[in-house]
């Protein structure tokens, strides 16, 4: 596999990204919001208390190459309001760089974290994407988890695009079930671009979960807590779906690792012009 070549470094340009007030950390060439779990779910549940339209990225080595190879996407992450770092790798990468107290905030203790949250607060949540077989499931559990969670509705989505009628209906139904939170399950790219495209069009938080619903609903085993905190999990998932990951992690695991180390050794020693070369 060839190295990454040197970048243009992206300038924001938009609004969103202007206005942004929360920490954040360079990693690569996105900015990964430098709070812990905790301060994290207090900042989703005061945005959906307020009913403001507001987009949460669950960042993983996947995603943040996606990021550096295609610079559309990139523009997606830069403009979300919230970008946390769901993987361990991304975790190690911003206490290397400064950040000694951040945590990981990955997908699963989100979407836990806020169930709870929601159903003390009386914030009613909207599930979007996955397959009705999985959503069924997932509510069973969540009504025996939370059974004061207030479930705005569970609604899957065709595999084709929308038509512009069939999402303007879907906006309108988010909107008439007061829902404050909306988590999204549509896989990353897809996700985020959809959040995007949303944004001040759903008065409600978004959250892209990816694969944390076929997790909860049981149908994928969750690593053992000693596997996510040893920065294992990518290996777990790897033996459960060899065939669907093998060529993902080796097309993202090497490059990711390169660039990282680029950044780190920019970051401690190397001069700035290093990392605008690639991109840092």
């Amino acid at each position: 596999m060839s190295l990454p070549q040197p970048k243009v470094l992206l300038k924001p340009t938009s609004a969103a990204q202007m206005n942004k007030s929360l920490p954040e950390q360079q990693v690569l060439n996105s900015s990964i919001t430098a709070l812990r779990l905790n301060k994290s779910m207090r900042t989703i549940m005061q945005w959906a208390h307020g009913g403001e339209s507001k987009s949460v990225c669950v960042a993983n080595v996947h995603m943040l190459m996606e990021a550096y190879w295609h610079d559309k996407f990139s523009q997606v992450l830069q403009n979300a309001d919230m970008v946390t770092p769901d993987g361990m790798p991304l975790v190690w990468m911003m206490k290397l760089l400064g950040r000694k107290g951040q945590d990981r905030v990955a997908g699963m203790d989100i979407l836990q974290s806020l169930c709870q949250k929601a159903s003390e607060e009386k914030v009613r949540v909207f599930f979007l994407g996955s397959q009705k077989s999985i959503l069924d499931r997932m509510r069973a559990r969540l009504e025996k988890e939370y059974p004061n969670l207030e479930i705005a509705a569970m609604k899957p989505l065709p595999f084709r695009p929308l038509t512009a009628a069939e999402d303007q209906e879907l906006i309108e139904e988010i909107h008439e079930s007061g829902a404050g939170i909306v988590f999204l399950s549509l896989g990353c790219p897809k996700q985020e671009k959809w959040m995007a495209e949303h944004q001040g069009r759903v008065q409600a938080v978004m959250i892209g979960l990816g694969g944390a619903f076929p997790v909860y609903a049981g149908l994928k085993k969750w690593a053992p807590r000693w596997v996510r905190q040893a920065g294992l999990e990518w290996l777990y998932r790897l033996v459960q779906e060899p065939k669907r990951l093998i060529g993902r992690y080796t097309q993202t695991i090497p490059p990711f690792i390169f660039l990282a180390s680029v950044q780190l050794v920019a970051h401690h020693l190397a001069p700035k012009r290093l990392l605008n070369a690639f991109n840092l």
